[in-house]
């Protein structure tokens, strides 16, 4: 039946045949399905085609698990199904394999899926996946709303770079054709929102600026577990923390440069948490800076979260960052915070620098200053975690569900 009726609407038509061939397939979906069922008109798809273990995975496998919490049901959308953020998801939401990650293969699979599932809302969030997103949203009849979330402030990070004019107005026609297909834009900060809105200044779009689900009881949890590392033992001298990898963002040769300054008044140490291709190169620092017996490297830990709650102080010294994930976690924990006021989300996490000083980009002068000053002052562990509030899981969800308008 399907063939014959191609076959009489292109002969009685003579419309283009992949015009007719959707439309035939819109077709019998429909007539397949009585009428959209509540699952659908709820149903929320995730889009991850190569899932690695950043940050931007962990966010959106955080919401997956808030959104099902909640009774939604949840397609992950994967070209991949090894990663640790997939081994305890919630037993309602579903883990869908497309079978390979190349996009010539992905994209159709991932086009019939939409089609079979009709979603009410499809997300992506990496650059890729906002491609694929706004790919398949034009080989639908009936897409779902596409919501495209933007975490990384592409101005601020060009600026880091030292990027000139040429190479920023390439980078910005890119994302403009990465996100101006979306239905809706999700910021992760209203820095990044702010820089979205000049850059695809040419289109109106409503732009939503919702919290990260960066507090789960995973890290509460991490918190309370023993911590094996010497240095955090009762009666040794205070530990400064950093956290990320161990790459230019972040900036942890200012923080070196700042501690060696700390240390050289007061009794401390430092420790980073990661790894990356910066590691010889800090060492090498520290050597110059004569704090290699205080300052230690323990590489990756899957549980940063008990550094977190036994240090002395955190320290975000990134160049820029689309939130500061990081700056969260450790005041979640109730860990004093220093921040560079870096483009764009720790001036908004500590309000102005209410909740924790925030110093200028590359001045380890003024960084060692807020250091030693915030070393020095109470501990107010209880009044941090809740200003962090706002970054539970739980409050996330329900944030995103609301844009979604979904409740």
């Amino acid at each position: 039946m399907p063939y014959v009726l191609w076959e009489v609407l292109s002969a009685t038509y003579n419309a283009p045949r992949i015009l007719l061939r959707n439309l035939v397939a819109r077709l019998i979906l429909e007539s397949s399905l009585p009428s959209t069922s509540m699952a659908a008109a709820k149903r929320i798809a995730i889009l991850m085609r190569n899932p690695e273990t950043g940050g931007v995975e962990r966010m959106l496998v955080n919401l997956a698990q808030g959104f099902a919490q909640r009774g939604f049901p949840v397609d992950l959308i994967v070209g991949a199904r090894d990663n640790p953020y997939f081994e305890n998801l919630h037993p309602s939401i579903n883990l869908i394999w497309l079978g390979s990650i190349e996009p010539a293969q992905f994209l159709p699979a991932l086009s019939a899926h939409l089609s079979s599932q009709r979603p009410a809302v499809l997300m992506a969030a990496k650059d890729e996946d906002c491609a694929l997103a706004g790919a398949v949203k034009l080989r639908l009849a009936n897409p779902p709303r596409v919501f495209l979330r933007a975490s990384v402030d592409y101005s601020g990070q060009l600026v880091g770079r030292r990027a000139g004019r040429l190479k920023t107005w390439w980078r910005h026609r890119q994302v403009r054709r990465l996100f101006e297909r979306a239905d809706e834009l999700i910021c992760v900060s209203e820095g990044v929102a702010r820089d979205m809105r000049r850059i695809l200044s040419h289109r109106q779009m409503k732009t939503h600026v919702l919290p990260n689900p960066t507090i789960t009881a995973q890290l509460a949890d991490g918190a309370a577990r023993a911590l094996a590392h010497p240095w955090f033992a009762p009666g040794q001298p205070p530990v400064i923390l950093g956290v990320g990898r161990l790459a230019p963002i972040k900036n942890f040769s200012l923080l070196l440069r700042a501690f060696a300054r700390v240390h050289a008044q007061l009794n401390c140490r430092l420790v980073i948490v990661g790894d990356g291709k910066q590691r010889e190169q800090l060492l090498a620092l520290a050597d110059s800076l004569n704090v290699r017996d205080c300052f230690d490297l323990p590489g990756f830990d899957a549980n940063p979260y008990a550094y977190m709650a036994r240090c002395a102080l955190f320290v975000l010294s990134s160049a820029w960052e689309g939130l500061g994930n990081v700056l969260v976690e450790a005041m979640a924990c109730g860990a004093p915070v220093v921040s560079t006021d870096c483009p764009s989300g720790p001036a908004e996490i500590l309000e102005g620098g209410r909740l924790g000083p925030l110093v200028p980009l590359n001045d380890d002068t003024a960084l060692a200053d807020a250091m030693l000053a915030r070393l020095r002052a109470p501990r107010d562990s209880e009044a941090l975690r809740a200003a962090v509030a706002r970054f539970t899981i739980e409050n996330s969800s329900a944030a995103y569900l609301r844009a979604f308008g979904l409740q």
